[in-house]
């Protein structure tokens, strides 16, 4: 049926052969005929489209002339009512082990202070055979002359040490009995030579001794109350030199002293 279209089709294009194939009693053979027939192009056939029973009739706006995708079949997951299976509460298990210590974090900002505490009660009596004196008076006989550095005054003389708490050797008094104590230094100047001393509490100068150069010796004191804490040291360093520096004394009489005694202990 195509076929004899085609030809119908072609005569107005083949008319001029044809006539000569009659013309020539059809000795041509029907082979020359092929690419007229080949030349013309047949017009395709309309797009089919693949529809199922449930999309719609009319095809989408733009749709091309290729069949349409099939359609991902959605996927089916069963839902289990877990309700229904839960079972009864089960029994607390034991407790683990704590975990390691994490890191310390900063220091919070310090508090407010608090109120003011009510009065605590009286504590027991003391020990009746604790150390609640101490006292000590040392002189020395010999004179003294500074030198280029810091000296401590050694004494030579004693006339009280309860309990040994001067350091004869070293010149110190050590505070075993901590409360307020009272000291009192006394020297003898030389004529024509400057005095410079300290009262000093273990490394600071307390109070000084000072005595200008004057064309007569005199006496000279100096005295001091001071708090001291256990083991702390006592004792009356001479300046180093940069005048004359120095104190009098002979065999004989006592010029220099140093004393100390104990006013009222902390644990009373």
């Amino acid at each position: 049926m195509c076929e004899a279209a085609l030809l119908i089709d072609t005569t107005a294009v083949a008319g001029p052969l044809q006539r000569a194939v009659v013309m020539f009693g059809g000795i041509l053979p029907l082979v020359l005929l092929l690419p007229l027939v080949a030349s013309v192009t047949p017009s395709k056939a309309p797009p089919r489209f693949c529809r199922r029973c449930c999309d719609h009739l009319e095809p989408p706006e733009g749709a091309s002339a290729r069949a349409a995708p099939p359609q991902k079949v959605p996927e089916v997951r069963t839902f289990i009512n877990m309700t229904i299976l839960k079972g009864d509460k089960g029994d607390r298990g034991d407790k683990g082990t704590p975990g390691k210590s994490g890191i310390e974090g900063p220091s919070g900002a310090r508090g407010s202070v608090g109120p003011k505490g009510g009065k605590g009660q009286a504590g027991p009596p003391g020990d009746a055979c604790k150390t609640q004196h101490s006292a000590f008076s040392v002189g020395r006989r010999k004179a003294l002359h500074s030198v280029e550095y810091y000296q401590a005054l050694v004494f030579d003389t004693v006339f009280v040490n309860l309990h040994e708490h001067y350091n004869m050797f070293k010149g110190k008094f050590y505070c075993n009995t901590p409360g307020v104590y009272f000291f009192n230094l006394n020297i003898h100047t030389w004529n024509f030579k400057e005095t410079y001393m300290h009262i000093m509490q273990n490394d600071q100068e307390k109070v000084i001794l000072y005595a200008q150069p004057s064309e007569r010796s005199i006496m000279q004191s100096q005295s001091i109350m001071l708090s001291l804490e256990q083991n702390d040291e006592v004792w009356v360093r001479l300046y180093k030199r940069e005048r004359e520096n120095a104190v009098y004394s002979d065999d004989v009489d006592v010029y220099i002293t140093f004393n100390g005694y104990l006013i009222k202990p902390d644990t009373e």
